[in-house]
């Protein structure tokens, strides 16, 4: 049997990011919560954490940190079916870690989520990573859900498709006028300076490369913010790959046009959840995949 008291101590470690913090969520002292981890490597024989700033779990310590969060959904829902197993001061709320792609988060997620955890008893744990990477989430063990770019199911995981997000490749007039009076080709993308979410964010180089059948090598800004690029976009910083859900104010009113009208792309996205029997992912489930196809486009 796993020592449960060792394996919450791992899991408020990593989620609290150090030992001190750790102990004092859980009302012991450090030098317990080092005992209790110590013992716990002992058995499984590899470590569990690597110390720093914050502390972070190895791929061993998160495949158990995910299954201590299995166990308490599932202990909650057995305390709501039988509620004389709840502690006197009720069924207390359970962390539901999950990851999603930035701009799902800045659109259609985040309400999605809101909704939720308003009903739920849950304390959502978010982490924001590029939908090509969601899925290493859900392998590593440190999620229990994601949106990702991959239909094929990470083990254990179910998955189903939620729609296609469509990018309009978008730029100022004025950017536009400055950078594309020749017309966008190659050549001028190799000059005019783009947008990129981060060193992941490979969506302006894939509509690029669709456009002009090769790899163009594209000067870019890094900005880390859905909201930043529109801006960024309308004041005439760069161009890049915009949500149309997000940039249709700025569409309409002429503030950003299209680089090439017709020009979308859409990247499927589906949602994928660990196969734990737990009313309340299921329930998390049935909400993110509504809001997803009131939002995303079909298929």
């Amino acid at each position: 049997m796993l020592d449960y008291a060792s394996l919450s101590a791992l899991a408020a470690v990593v989620r609290e990011g150090s030992f001190e913090r750790a102990a004092r969520a859980l009302n012991v002292t450090p030098s317990a919560i080092s005992q209790r981890i110590r013992l716990l490597e002992e058995r499984v024989g590899c470590a569990l954490v690597v110390r720093g700033q914050p502390c972070q779990a190895t791929e061993t310590g998160r495949r158990l940190c995910q299954h201590v969060d299995r166990v308490r959904l599932l202990e909650q829902e057995l305390q709501g079916a039988l509620p004389a197993l709840a502690p006197e001061e009720g069924i207390a709320r359970v962390a539901l870690p999950v990851a999603v792609n930035a701009d799902s988060l800045a659109t259609w997620f985040a309400p999605a989520v809101a909704a939720f955890a308003a009903r739920a008893p849950v304390l959502m744990e978010v982490a924001v990573d590029d939908e090509d990477h969601t899925a290493e989430w859900l392998r590593s063990g440190a999620v229990l859900a994601a949106v990702t770019a991959s239909a094929r199911q990470a083990v254990g995981c179910n998955s189903q498709p939620l729609g296609s997000m469509r990018y309009l490749a978008t730029a100022s007039p004025d950017f536009v006028e400055r950078h594309f009076a020749g017309g966008v080709g190659a050549g001028s993308l190799a000059q005019a300076p783009s947008l990129q979410f981060n060193t992941k964010d490979a969506l302006q180089a894939r509509w690029v490369r669709r456009l002009c059948h090769r790899h163009v090598e594209l000067p870019r800004h890094t900005l880390p913010s859905p909201q930043a690029f529109v801006v960024a976009a309308v004041a005439g910083m760069g161009w890049g790959l915009q949500p149309e859900v997000m940039i249709r104010a700025q569409l309409k009113t002429g503030a950003l046009v299209e680089l090439v009208p017709g020009s979308s792309l859409d990247v499927p996205l589906h949602w994928q959840q660990a196969r734990a029997a737990s009313t309340l992912l299921d329930g998390l489930t049935r909400q993110v995949v509504a809001a997803a196809r009131n939002v995303l486009m079909p298929g």
